[in-house]
């Protein structure tokens, strides 16, 4: 019989073996990992060098043993009622099978299949001698909370209603092992799930007799969960302590902030807080610090767009605009570019609310109103700071327009964001808030329009001929004939039919033609039809080609480019 714990290699060699890094990346990692206690595969990719994918595949094809799929897998029931999910999260391991013809062998699904104190444990435990196989960290986790997320909710809210029978009269908010409370393991689990599951939002909904907690996964909201409605107060008296809010307070709004480290990676979350009339309603956005600080080649621009996106970067002053509506993906947009920008020699000051992530070596200013310290009045002292790039979150108001329009002249390149639906209406935008249009044509270098559309599932996607409406939009003639593809739903994609997002984008240069436009008050629409005569993609055209090339949907497209 093979035993299988005999098997050991160095994960570093092996990945230099097999070319995946180089020994200079490996060394880099050695240094870091000194004295962190951590694994060298997860220094090698927090820091970008592999991917946990390729670490599996490695490891896979050095050990001989077998690299599985856990999205697509199903478990019998006997085989999970072997470990406790807490035994299986803490060791990241999943056993999923015994072997054929043999119910004293249990294929276990590790994601570090030399991890000898784990497969020992799951021996003892079980009684069966182990045969490991490899999967990676994520695909673990995702799979345990699949398996085993509803029993642990179960038990959690159990345990919650015990407390409460024992305990009526305390509230368990102050209880003083809080850190074991239920309701404090149920929070902490739905946070996990849903950065697990790559969602920005998580919505906590009372409703007459239940709560339900919807996720916004790419864009689109998906229910969860249903819980009692019992155990709301709790569940908003416990956000509300991690989110430093006022736990008396429940007749207004509040808004609190929460840091939670989920699988390594840093979240900054949000809390909004909104009375309702069956209680209040909770919600949270999930931002890692990581997603912000993208090369830009991860952006989704084509080509052409990239070569326009760095030559308006290369202007050593004026204005670049990104507009779009909430959740189009401005703020990554104008991280990268301050990324771009940011070398030695350039000292980058950026006034926001709130600093939505750290970024080394860029000044950040947050704003707070109740001190005075407003977008207007930040500016005001950044540009007496030696600024030579200068980033706004966002142009609220008149003030904040001409103070911006004014630095930009005076030598500075300012990159901000405007609530606008295309490039060419933010230019009247701005002549709405009061900025002169011939400063306007003087300052304004580019603007970006952008949205984010769904990626459909490459696994599933399913071809089909478009209808003739839909000839119609995708600027096709009655009687063409075109392919479009329609989203279905798998495994992969957890029946949603999408998988990920990407940016569709609208980019206009300046030029003279259209800065004497602007100079002389031009309509939006004059503005755009001179912008696309000389090569502008509108949002419409971007969407269509990602439509044609099969990347996303016809309602997707329309979704975004309504009113292209």
């Amino acid at each position: 019989m093979t035993d299988f714990r005999k098997k050991k290699i160095r994960l570093g060699e092996a990945l230099v073996n097999g070319g995946v890094i180089t020994e200079v990346q490996l060394k880099k990692a050695l240094e870091m990992q000194k004295g962190s206690g951590r694994k060298l595969g997860e220094i090698l990719v927090d820091a970008g060098m592999v991917t946990e994918e390729k670490i599996a595949e490695v490891l896979a094809a050095q050990l001989g043993y077998e690299n599985v799929d856990l999205q697509n897998i199903s478990i019998p029931q006997e085989v999970l009622d072997l470990v406790a999910p807490a035994v299986l999260k803490k060791n990241q391991v999943l056993p999923i099978e015994y072997a054929q013809d043999n119910m004293n062998i249990l294929r276990l699904a590790m994601a570090d299949p030399m991890d000898m104190g784990a497969m020992d444990d799951i021996a003892i435990i079980t009684g069966c001698q182990v045969e490991p196989v490899v999967a990676t960290p994520r695909s673990v986790m995702l799979a345990i909370d699949r398996f085993f997320g509803q029993e642990e909710v179960d038990s959690a809210l159990e345990a919650y209603t015990k407390e409460r029978a024992i305990e009526e009269e305390e509230e368990d908010a102050f209880s003083e092992d809080i850190n074991n409370s239920p309701i404090v393991m149920l929070v902490k689990d739905m946070i996990e799930k849903a950065a697990r599951q790559r969602a920005s939002d998580i919505h906590i909904e009372p409703m007459e007799k239940k709560v339900r907690i919807r996720y916004r996964i790419d864009g689109a909201l998906y229910e969860k969960a249903r819980y009692d409605v019992k155990i709301l107060p709790a569940l908003v008296a416990r956000l509300k302590i991690i989110g430093g809010m006022d736990i008396s307070e429940k007749r207004k709004p509040q808004d609190g902030r929460i840091t939670q480290v989920v699988d390594r990676i840093e979240y900054d979350i949000r809390v909004s807080v909104l009375p309702t009339v069956f209680g209040e309603k909770i919600v949270m956005r999930l931002a890692s610090k990581t997603a912000l600080n993208r090369e830009k080649s991860q952006l989704g621009l084509k080509p052409a767009e990239m070569k326009q996106f760095e030559r308006i970067l290369k202007n050593p002053h004026g204005i670049l605009l990104v507009t779009g509506p909430t959740g189009s993906g401005k703020t990554t947009t104008l991280y990268t570019a301050l990324n771009e920008l940011n070398t030695e020699d350039v000292n980058i000051i950026t006034v926001e609310d709130p600093v939505e992530a750290n970024l080394d070596g860029v000044n950040q200013v947050q704003t707070n109103n109740k001190a005075g310290l407003t977008f207007a009045s930040a500016l005001r002292s950044i540009l007496r700071q030696d600024p030579d790039v200068i980033m706004i979150g966002e142009i609220r108001d008149q003030e904040t327009a001409g103070i911006a329009v004014q630095a930009s002249i005076t030598g500075h390149l300012v990159v901000s964001t405007l609530h606008t639906n295309s490039s060419a209406s933010t230019i009247t935008r701005l002549v709405d808030m009061g900025v002169e249009p011939y400063l306007i044509a003087d300052s304004v270098v580019g603007v970006i329009a952008q949205r984010l559309v769904r990626r459909l599932c490459p696994n599933c996607k399913r071809l089909r001929p478009a209808t003739q409406d839909e000839v119609e939009i995708l600027g096709g003639r009655p009687g063409d004939e075109i392919q479009v593809y329609e989203p279905c739903g798998c495994s992969q994609c957890d029946n949603m039919g999408y998988k990920g997002r990407i940016g569709v984008y609208e980019i206009m240069e300046m030029t003279p033609t259209l800065r004497h436009i602007i100079s002389k008050n031009g309509m939006a629409e004059d503005i755009c039809a001179q912008a696309v005569k000389e090569g502008m993609n509108t949002l419409r055209m971007s969407a269509t080609q990602y439509v044609l090339s099969g990347m996303t949907s016809v309602h997707e497209m329309m979704r975004v480019s309504f009113d292209g």
